[in-house]
């Protein structure tokens, strides 16, 4: 398996795909029409060198992922709506739109780390603090705190993939890594291939999300204070070191065969069998025009067999 490099991300009735700078938004519009929109990220800091220095990156391409994958899931839910009676907007009314959608973008970002830091950071940590009048030892207590912390991950992730709603977006996402999946196992890039490969992925945005859990479990288990603010400001300093450690680690787990990083990826394997599902053909060809509209899958197989 050679790795890509492209990522993406599930959207309403869509799939984004992201190869390096270029991403491309492709939507299935109400008419049945696949829709396909292209532009330019280079990211928070763009140009900076440290942006590229190990662990320090992570923390970047997450904010990264959590800006353009919030303003394309805003687009799209734009897309898929009927708009066949509307007139056409002036500039101003888009310049107008943009700067709306600028701000609804970075609402929702912090809106969502609020959200993420109150149900996994400090929900377990109340909760946690409910056996201290019963538990003295320090251990034991991280103990409590890391496994109430995974049980309610697990517990969210499962609740959401109930949903009717999202369970189309991941079926978008299980056409997202079948996608990538196919051009990494040397496949032309085919709605039979595609179909027939795993919608597994190692390097996904669940597996790293569990990475990050247990990353946050470690940390908890060699930093104890018995004062719980204490404990609750220690972890908020020390996620931009969780964030980044669990971003090498999915990096590396997306280029490597080895025994051991497969074994550490099967967790996060795990739960992608319930943010992904199975899609039809008609999600894959919507995975396959955004791939296609900003990575040359034929040129990348063609090195392959040279290599």
């Amino acid at each position: 398996m050679k790795a890509s490099g492209i990522g993406g991300q599930a959207v309403m009735e869509g799939i984004m795909m992201k190869n390096k700078d270029a991403y491309a938004l492709a939507v299935r519009l109400p008419n049945q029409e696949i829709k396909v929109e292209t532009g330019e990220y280079p990211g928070m800091l763009a140009g900076r060198k440290f942006r590229k220095l190990p662990f320090i990156r992570g923390v970047f391409n997450f904010m990264d992922s959590l800006i353009l994958g919030t303003g394309t899931l805003m687009r799209s839910s734009l897309l898929c709506e009927d708009e066949e009676t509307a007139e056409e907007p002036t500039e101003e009314e888009k310049a107008k739109q943009e700067k709306s959608d600028q701000v609804y973008v970075t609402v929702t970002v912090v809106f969502s780390v609020v959200i993420a830091v109150g149900l996994f950071m400090l929900l377990p940590l109340g909760i946690s603090g409910f056996f201290r009048r019963f538990v003295t030892s320090s251990a034991l207590m991280a103990v409590i705190e890391g496994a109430t912390r995974l049980l309610i991950f697990v517990a969210y992730i499962w609740l959401i993939s109930r949903m009717k709603e999202i369970q189309r977006v991941f079926m978008y996402h299980g056409a997202e890594h079948k996608c990538i999946n196919c051009i990494e196992h040397g496949m032309e890039l085919t709605v039979e291939n595609v179909r027939s490969s795993s919608r597994q992925h190692k390097r996904c945005g669940t597996s790293f999300l569990f990475i990050v859990i247990l990353v946050s479990i470690a940390v908890g288990f060699f930093i104890q204070t018995g004062n719980v603010w204490y404990r609750l400001i220690i972890r908020l300093l020390l996620l931009p070191v969780i964030a980044g450690v669990s971003y090498e680690f999915i990096r590396l787990a997306g280029r490597s065969e080895s025994g051991l990083v497969n074994a550490l990826s099967k967790p996060g394997l795990w739960m992608q069998k319930m943010t992904t599902k199975e899609p039809d053909d008609s999600m894959i060809e919507v995975a396959i025009a955004a791939v296609e509209a900003v990575f040359d899958w034929k040129a990348f197989l063609a090195e392959g067999t040279k290599g």
